[in-house]
């Protein structure tokens, strides 16, 4: 039995139109923001943070600027009124967040102090955790630009999010050893073990094997798409977002 196909990422649609996701229903709020967008904007944020730490670490800031700067930066985006640059037509949450930081951090002497940072702003509870463990883990041997680091960390993050939603859907009919086992068969570039030994752990024929890694791998695509059918307005951004996302996987330089 395959994982259930039910859709709990995306908000409701009309027949026959795109969905009505996270970041269209910010963008559509616009200066008036609802409640449900600034929910939408937080959980957005709440996913999608790490990449901009690490591009601001790569730009040179300390652990403890990034931290600050990153933190600073979500307070005001959070803050109403804030997204009126946000493009109806061409707007994806990824390059809108990355211009915004840049913006932030080119005008960061007039956002210094006296006062502590985030003082006398009502915000949407945001407590990001530190990231300095992980942008360790990347250090050493990631050597790419501000850009393209922000870049593949987000696409990274994107299949996180999958990955974590995929899992759930096989813990909640309680088939997670299934996906422990199988989810190696989703790692791009890796060898695939033999279908007789994935059959022979999971106590079943090769033909059931067979089938069992095909809905898994079709369920993971759909989810994909549908993770990064949340952070664009329209179906004309999707396809360009996703082979974006997987070009910034491969790079280098």
């Amino acid at each position: 039995m395959a994982p259930h196909e039910s859709e709990p990422g995306l908000l409701p649609a009309s027949k026959g139109r795109f969905p009505t996701t996270h970041w269209s229903v910010v963008v559509c709020a616009g200066r008036g923001r609802s409640p449900e967008a600034s929910r939408a904007l937080s959980l957005l944020c709440e996913n999608y943070w790490f990449p901009l730490y690490a591009f601001v670490r790569r730009a040179g800031y300390s652990a403890d600027d990034a931290q600050d700067l990153t933190q600073e930066f979500f307070v005001r985006l959070l803050a109403k009124g804030s997204l009126a640059g946000a493009d109806r037509e061409r707007g994806r949450f990824r390059s809108f967040l990355l211009g915004a930081m840049k913006h932030f951090l080119a005008n960061y002497q007039r956002y210094q102090g006296t006062q502590k940072r985030g003082g006398h702003h009502r915000v949407i509870s945001l407590d990001l955790p530190s990231g300095e463990d992980r942008y360790k883990q990347i250090e050493p041997v990631d050597h790419l630009t501000p850009e393209r680091l922000y870049e593949k960390r987000w696409a990274l993050a994107l299949l996180d999010l999958v990955l974590s939603r995929l899992r759930e859907e096989f813990r909640v009919v309680g088939k997670l050893r299934q996906f422990d086992i199988l989810k190696q068969f989703l790692a791009a570039g890796a060898a695939n073990p033999a279908y007789s030994d994935i059959a022979e752990q999971l106590a079943m024929s090769e033909g059931a094997a067979k089938v069992a890694v095909h809905r898994l791998r079709r369920r993971y695509r759909k989810l994909l798409r549908e993770e990064i059918a949340q952070t664009v307005v329209g179906p004309e951004s999707l396809e360009d977002e996703l082979r974006e996302l997987l070009a910034a996987l491969g790079s280098e330089k």
